[in-house]
Parts: C-alpha cells; sequence; structure tokens
C-alpha cells in the first residue's frame, strides 16, 4: 500500500481518504502541520495554496482538503469564505439570512489537492444540500445543524448517531485523485 502525507488531522476528512483510496492500494499518513490558509473567493486556489504551503514545510509530497459552500439564492456566499463564516454564524443567524428566499439550496464544494514541489493536481467534486427551517442536532458548527445532504439529516443529527457526517457520501473528488495518482505514478504500483 503506497501512503502519501495528508496535512491535516481531521478525523472525518481522514477517515473519508483512506476509505476511498484503500481500493486503489493508496493509504494517508495525517499530519498537523501548522500553515496559513489563504482567504479567496475561488475555494480551488485556496486547496492549492494549501497544497504548496503544506509542501514549503514538509518538502515532501502533499495532499490537502478543502470544503466550501455556496449558496445560490445569497449570490454564491460564502464560498471560500465558509471557515471563518461557518464559526461567526448561529444556526439561527443562517435561519434569519435564508428567511426572506424560498430557494433554500447550497452546494458543498469539496476539494483534494496534491503537491510534490513541482506540479499541483486538483480536483473537486460538488454536492447539493438544503437549509432546513429549524436547526436540528447537537454535535458540529453552524452549517452542520442547518444544512441535510443525506436521508433528510443534518450533519449534526448524523454526528449525534455517532456516524462520520460528510458532505459527501460519493467523495468523487478523493476518486479522482486515487485515479490520477495511479495513472501519474505507475511505477509505485
Amino acid at each position: 500500500m503506497k501512503t502519501i502525507l495528508f496535512a491535516t488531522t481531521n478525523s472525518r476528512k481522514i477517515q473519508e481518504a483512506n476509505e476511498t483510496l484503500a481500493p486503489s492500494g493508496l493509504t494517508v499518513e495525517p499530519r498537523s502541520i501548522d500553515i496559513d490558509e489563504i482567504q479567496h473567493h475561488d475555494s480551488a486556489e485556496i486547496a492549492k495554496a494549501k497544497a504548496r504551503a503544506a509542501y514549503e514545510v514538509v518538502q515532501t509530497p502533499v495532499v490537502v482538503q478543502d470544503t466550501s459552500w455556496e449558496i445560490p439564492a445569497l449570490g454564491g456566499f460564502p464560498g471560500g469564505y465558509m471557515k471563518d463564516v461557518a464559526n461567526w454564524f448561529t444556526p439561527q443567524d443562517w435561519m434569519t439570512l435564508l428567511s426572506r428566499h424560498e430557494d433554500r439550496t447550497i452546494f458543498c464544494l469539496e476539494h483534494v489537492a496534491y503537491y510534490d514541489g513541482k506540479d499541483i493536481a486538483h480536483f473537486q467534486s460538488r454536492y447539493t444540500g438544503t437549509f432546513v427551517t429549524e436547526p436540528r442536532g447537537n454535535d458540529g458548527d453552524s452549517i452542520d445543524k442547518t444544512v441535510t445532504l443525506f436521508d433528510n439529516k443534518t450533519m449534526a443529527e448524523m454526528h449525534d448517531e455517532g456516524k462520520v457526517a460528510s458532505a459527501s457520501t460519493i467523495l468523487a473528488h478523493w476518486q479522482q485523485f486515487a485515479d490520477w495518482y495511479k495513472e501519474a505514478h505507475p511505477e509505485q504500483d
């Protein structure tokens, strides 16, 4: 099994990556890496910058994963600024913000970026969710309590049941990475 350095300590991200990559003979080794995360309206650029910054610290090929959210009724807000907004907003803030909109759709964009010191590779998947009308669940941030993505449960409700609650159920971004990595590094099979 080929091990790839993964710049994260987030247990959900580690579990998702390993479960998706295992059939391809890949696994990730999580590493806590202290880097500054850029702010940018384009979440793909955030992921790529994180991969480059992580590489500068460890000087070895590294993969990162990043998530952003876009709300069509709010012109794509919060986009690449999701990390801060989810911590600033309460569940009630989301309910108030969306109360005058009929469209309660939200898109989750999941990114994986790999950098080896020379080349950057980026993969993205997009999933559709819906804001609930009242927050549900206990464990998680404001988005976790207000957005359903699977089986009409919020991510917080999934956490409450002891399940890994991911914005994605297919994990296409990790599968895209696995397919690319195996093709780009055939000597490591």
